[in-house]
C-alpha cells in the first residue's frame, strides 16, 4: 500500500481535547497525519445531535460489533494505519489504541506514544520512545523541516 501519511495518530475519543492539540502540533510543522477525530466522518453517523461526546461514546459502544457503522470504522482505520510510515498513541489510551499500537508494530512501523501510563509494561518497549510532554514532541518533529 503507497505511503499516504507521516503518522498514524491513535487515542481514545474521550482523550479528545489532549488528541486535537497534539493534531496542531503537526500542522504547525506540516507533517501529514491520519486521526479518527479529524478524519473520520463516520465519528458523527451516531448518537443526536445536543448529546454530549461521552453520550455519544455510550451509543456507539452499545452498537453491535457487525453494524455497518462499526465495520466503516474498523476497515477506514485499519486501511489509514497501513498507509502510514509511523504511529504515534495519545495516552492514555483504551483498548483500541493499544491494539492499533500492536498493529503497526506488527507491520514493522516504528510506533511512539505522549503522555503518561498507568504503570510500566514490558510491551511499552515497542515504543521508539515516549514523549513526556508536548514540547519534547515538538523537539522531535521539527526534524521533519
Amino acid at each position: 500500500m503507497e505511503t499516504k501519511y507521516e503518522f498514524f495518530i491513535a487515542g481514545k475519543t474521550r482523550n479528545k481535547n489532549n488528541i486535537l492539540k497534539i493534531c496542531d502540533i503537526f500542522d504547525k510543522y506540516n507533517i501529514s497525519y491520519y486521526c479518527f477525530l479529524k478524519n473520520d466522518d463516520t465519528m458523527n453517523s451516531y448518537g443526536e445531535e445536543g448529546q454530549t461526546e461521552d453520550e455519544k461514546m455510550k451509543v456507539f459502544e452499545n452498537l453491535g460489533l457487525k453494524s455497518d457503522i462499526v465495520l466503516n470504522i474498523f476497515k477506514q482505520d485499519l486501511d489509514n494505519e497501513k498507509a502510514c510510515k509511523k504511529l504515534l498513541l495519545v495516552l492514555p489510551a483504551g483498548k483500541s489504541g493499544h491494539i492499533e499500537a500492536g498493529i503497526a508494530y506488527g507491520m514493522g512501523k516504528k510506533c511512539y506514544a505522549i503522555g503518561e501510563f498507568d504503570a510500566t509494561d514490558s510491551l511499552y518497549n515497542i515504543f521508539e520512545n515516549i514523549f513526556e510532554s508536548e514540547q519534547q514532541l515538538e523537539e522531535f518533529l521539527k526534524q521533519y523541516n
